[in-house]
């Protein structure tokens, strides 16, 4: 081959390949998971607060406007979308029985039907139904229908000024889970509820998925058992209601988690000094020995990492989504992404660990339904609540393409450690690595103030590893394990063996409820190989830490590690307008960095009306890292 020739070849070579040193790019969600729209008509605005697939494969979607409609041939390129009812108040879930609808409004249970086969509902009647004080924050949310055929709702709390914390139960049964009979008799199921978006039956039994908030340090998925108390203590004011299925009363609650708490001579709640002191408050699971009736998270979704809005639970069915099959997945409204639990049964309870899944739709996720051909609707809407994504509604469908990512499928605990099982083989070489991974832990505090930092944090030596023999499977012996606290657990080291990729997802969070009973490793069965002692640096650094010392304030890096930390990155981005604005609008307002700490510790939401959701007041972050998150802002004008 002449030099002109080889020239040209190569050139060519390069052009297509990106090189011949280049290394492949590592793939995204989106080469396995990808999204597409279920087109509807541009008159309809959907809003989408309830789906349900029928027998025949179409899709009912039901709105926060009022209307369902049905949609035929809904994974279709030209779906077909006819009105079903209108007029509803609402409506913020949506189930099939027995050949017909049954929605949650505001104030009822409906059951809607199609008596005349004209396809409109020309039966529609009340279940049961109950009060309202006319707030805009009482959301209802259901139903789901039990194994036995009757139906779980659950209620949000209202928001105002009746007490200092937001929360308030202000008619029966705000912040109650209830349950109603099929021939419409209602029986108070379990309270502590704040803002129950998201009901779910996990091998027969019931979830909720719950927001952070005040009382609930962050977000999770709570295993829900009658007369069970999940952390919200404005229901606690029914309980001395006949029917009622616990005797617990607020003031046994506050009596333990600060005395401080009591009432004036006109009945309201007098509000402690230094109420954001971390020493005066306890974590939830620390009051468990003195009030049975507390039910801690099964799985807690970090605040600002595993969504900010935790919506519906959807266990995924046998056969679809690949790998993850019979896993649960949990959607977020605030991100607008979906995450994905592995759930395990320790000593008769449940626990597990959570990941992140799919993010990127087009507004925030509320709800979700499986179709007939193993894809998933995804159901949308952020009007009032904002959320990431560039669209106020949207109905989508997420595909899995049948290519399997190389993920953690899941944690589990062990005496010693955790064991992960990867969807893939792993390269053993590095699988054997302890500089491959790293575990820390961390809980939330319980106090009436909104939401908690991650607070109690240590980090956990990883001393040894072993490796499976189908290399799908690597254990890890892991010191200091501390039950009820969540385990972050990274494996970032970790490559593919057949095409040496990095995971999709390297990280996961364990909540560690309890440690199981068994036999530990031996150091003589594990590799206790690490390669940074090789290299003469200190294993388990991650270099996302933050050091106390002075950071470069115009580095990202220098402040990524307190924006996680503090959830920044939950509502804010750093070019574009997610839930609240851009780091780079704030810096064109050219607060100083005193201003906007104080900006930081006390919100004018007036200060940006175009933004639907207020900023909470974020007094746990230390003055010194609010500086420094301020100083990075500014250096961005």
């Amino acid at each position: 081959m002449s030099d002109t020739r080889y020239f040209i070849f190569v050139l060519l070579f390069c052009l297509v390949t990106g090189g011949v040193a280049s290394a492949q790019e590592p793939p995204a969600e989106e080469d396995y998971f990808y999204i597409t729209d279920v087109v509807s008509p541009e008159e309809h605005l959907l809003e989408v607060g309830g789906m349900a697939v029928l027998p025949n494969g179409n899709l009912a979607v039901a709105t926060r406007r009022g209307d369902i409609f049905m949609v035929e041939n809904p994974a279709s390129e030209e779906p077909y979308f006819r009105k079903f009812a209108t007029g509803l108040h609402e409506v913020l879930g949506l189930a099939y029985k027995d050949g017909a609808l049954y929605c949650v409004q505001r104030g009822e249970l409906t059951r809607l039907e199609d008596t005349d086969m004209d396809g409109k509902a020309d039966a529609i009647e009340t279940v049961y139904s109950w009060p309202l004080s006319g707030h805009y924050h009482e959301y209802s949310y259901g139903p789901l229908v039990a194994p036995d055929g009757s139906y779980f709702v659950s209620a949000n709390v209202a928001f105002g000024d009746q007490q200092w914390w937001r929360g308030e139960s202000r008619v029966p049964w705000r912040g109650w889970i209830m349950r109603i009979s099929e021939d419409g008799k209602m029986e108070p199921w379990a309270t502590g509820m704040r803002s129950p978006a998201g009901l779910g039956l996990i091998d027969g039994e019931l979830f909720y998925a719950e927001n952070q908030g005040d009382w609930i340090g962050s977000g999770g998925i709570w295993h829900v058992e009658k007369g069970d108390f999940t952390g919200h203590p404005a229901g606690l004011r029914w309980t001395d209601k006949p029917n009622a299925p616990l005797k617990m009363t607020a003031e046994d609650l506050y009596r333990h988690i600060d005395p401080r708490i009591n009432k004036d001579e006109e009945g309201n709640y007098i509000k402690p000094e230094n109420i954001q002191d971390e020493e005066n408050y306890k974590a939830m699971f620390e009051l468990q020995d003195e009030l049975p009736a507390l039910k801690t998270p099964a799985v807690w979704l970090p605040h600002g990492i595993m969504g900010i809005s935790n919506s519906d639970i959807q266990p995924i069915p046998e056969g679809y989504f690949g790998p993850f099959e019979e896993q649960v997945l949990v959607g977020d409204q605030g991100q607008s992404k979906i995450m994905r639990v592995s759930l395990e049964k320790v000593k008769g309870t449940y626990q597990g660990a959570v990941f992140n899944f799919r993010s990127g739709f087009q507004s925030g996720v509320l709800r979700m339904a499986w179709a007939d051909d193993g894809s998933m609707f995804v159901g949308e809407t952020n009007r009032g609540w904002g959320s990431a994504g560039e669209a106020d509604e949207g109905l989508q469908r997420l595909v899995w393409n049948g290519q399997v990512p190389f993920e953690m499928k899941t944690i589990r605990a062990t005496p010693d450690g955790f064991e992960i099982e990867f969807t893939k083989p792993v390269e053993p070489e590095t699988a054997r690595d302890l500089a491959s991974y790293s575990v820390s832990s961390f809980i939330y505090k319980y106090h009436p103030v909104y939401g908690s930092p991650m607070v109690d944090q240590e980090q956990s030596e990883v001393t040894g590893v072993r490796i499976s023999d189908d290399a799908r499977t690597v254990r890890l012996k892991v010191d200091n394990l501390r039950e009820n606290y969540v385990h972050f657990v990274v494996a970032d080291g970790v490559r593919d063996k057949e095409e040496d990729y990095p995971l999709l997802h390297n990280s996961g969070y364990y909540t560690l409820k309890n440690i199981p009973d068994g036999p530990a490793l031996s150091m003589s069965e594990v590799s206790t190989y690490n390669s940074t002692e090789e290299a003469g640096t200190e294993s388990g650094q991650t270099g996302t830490g933050d050091s106390g010392e002075q950071a470069d304030v115009s580095s990202y890096e220098s402040v990524k590690p307190l924006l996680t930390k503090y959830t920044c990155t939950a509502c804010h981005n750093r070019d574009q307008r997610q839930v609240g604005p851009a780091f780079v609008d704030v810096a064109q307002r050219n607060y100083s960095a005193e201003e906007m700490v104080e900006l930081i510790y006390n919100p004018d939401q007036s200060n940006w009306p175009d933004y639907a959701t207020a900023m909470p007041p974020m007094t746990n972050v230390p003055k010194e890292e609010a500086l420094k998150i301020a100083r990075w802002i500014n250096s961005l004008d």
